[in-house]
């Protein structure tokens, strides 16, 4: 078990950048892939990116490569999203997530944290 709380959204202009952290609980936080989903209101939830239990691999969707980067601390219990040239198109619930398998798929994770607003202004 693992639980997951994310950190460091807000209201941001176009340009901007944000760092979004998720602190998990427990000792067993590097057993696990970790993710980012996003959800607009009314779309799918959308995958953003993937890093594997030690951190060497990563995986993107199209929309964010180049922008975005995903990475963790062990050491510390924590996936971060750091996000860069922030677009209104990027307004969103960021929400992080735990995994046994590294996937792309929402299915695939079993553990989610509640998410955090990231609104991006014209």
């Amino acid at each position: 078990q693992v639980q997951l709380v994310e950190s460091g959204g807000g209201l941001v202009q176009a340009g901007g950048s944000l760092r979004l952290s998720c602190a998990a609980s427990g000792r067993t936080f590097s057993s696990y892939h970790m993710g980012w989903f996003r959800q607009a209101p009314g779309k799918e939830r959308e995958f953003v990116a993937a890093i594997s239990r030690s951190g060497i691999i990563t995986n993107y969707a199209d929309s964010v490569k180049g922008r975005f980067t995903i990475s963790r601390d062990n050491a510390k219990n924590t996936v971060y999203l750091q996000i860069d040239s922030l677009k209104p198109e990027d307004t969103a619930v960021y929400t992080c997530a735990a995994s046994r398998s590294f996937s792309s798929t929402f299915t695939d994770y079993n553990f989610w944290g509640r998410g955090t607003q990231v609104t991006v202004s014209s």
